[in-house]
């Protein structure tokens, strides 16, 4: 790590603490990028995309660094659930998926500013969410408040209540920043975590 800056592209609390875990020191900053999916974009590729554009527009700043660029698209039969922002958004976004099935796309990328490699990858996770309540809805969202993440749920808190099953080689794809992967990714461009 001597020879490199390690930088999270991302403003995210959520990521930013899952890093911390790997106790290697980094520095984060946002790549402010336009999220908007292009027409006729799979919901992989709009992650894939933003995570390689987001890891490549804080790299052009930061040189000698190694940028982790990160972003996650949940989908429910295909179609796009995007962060709630609001409550009554949230309430329909949960009515949607309760008793149903939701994938979250997490994309990772790892760009080395030096030589200019890039490694990304889509890491899904599966989510079976259980048959709620309209009361039980509400009663989630008062206490938890979710309306700053994909699919309107945080299973590292009280969304835990809300989930029948979770599928997936790593749980930490769910928050938005796969270790598991990012560990092989940097042991590719010689940095090893432990």
């Amino acid at each position: 790590m001597d020879n490199y800056r390690l930088i999270l592209a991302s403003s995210s609390t959520y990521r930013s603490e899952l890093l911390h875990r790997l106790q290697l020191p980094f520095t984060s900053i946002s790549p402010e990028v336009d999220e908007t999916p292009l027409s006729n974009e799979r919901p992989e590729q709009t992650a894939l995309r933003l995570a390689q554009v987001k890891a490549r527009k804080v790299g052009e700043t930061n040189p000698d660094s190694l940028t982790i660029g990160c972003d996650q698209v949940a989908t429910i039969d295909g179609q796009q659930l995007g962060k709630p922002m609001t409550h009554d958004n949230a309430v329909r976004q949960l009515q949607l998926m309760r008793g149903r099935s939701v994938i979250f796309h997490s994309a990772l990328c790892l760009y080395n500013t030096a030589t200019a490699n890039m490694q990304a990858e889509v890491v899904p996770y599966t989510v079976n969410f259980r048959q709620l309540s309209d009361q039980q809805i509400e009663n989630y969202l008062q206490r938890e408040q979710p309306y700053d993440c994909a699919g309107s749920a945080k299973s590292e808190g009280l969304g835990i209540a809300i989930i029948a099953s979770m599928h997936g080689d790593d749980p930490n794809a769910l928050i938005g920043l796969p270790l598991i992967r990012l560990v092989s990714m940097l042991e590719n461009e010689g940095i090893s975590v432990l």
